[in-house]
């Protein structure tokens, strides 16, 4: 992994870009995309024509579908 963004991932609440986002879930890019569009995953914040995405809501979406499935069992 890329030392830049091990670096920027220990920060307080990095904003992540797409690809980082995405490997956090370990999903693809437009997996990713898709979980965007049907609300599984947040909108981004959009600095000019950049996406991104705080880390605390991309692991927030990890412990919302675990919660989930803990009620749903």
């Amino acid at each position: 992994m890329d030392t830049n963004f091990n670096d920027r991932i220990s920060r307080p609440d990095p904003l992540l870009n797409v690809s980082e986002a995405a490997l956090v879930l370990e999903v693809s890019v437009p997996t990713f995309w898709r979980r965007v569009k049907d609300k599984t995953v947040p909108r981004p914040i959009k600095l000019g024509g950049m996406s991104r995405w705080p880390r605390s809501e991309v692991l927030a979406v990890i412990d919302r579908l675990k919660a989930e499935r803990t009620a749903a069992a």
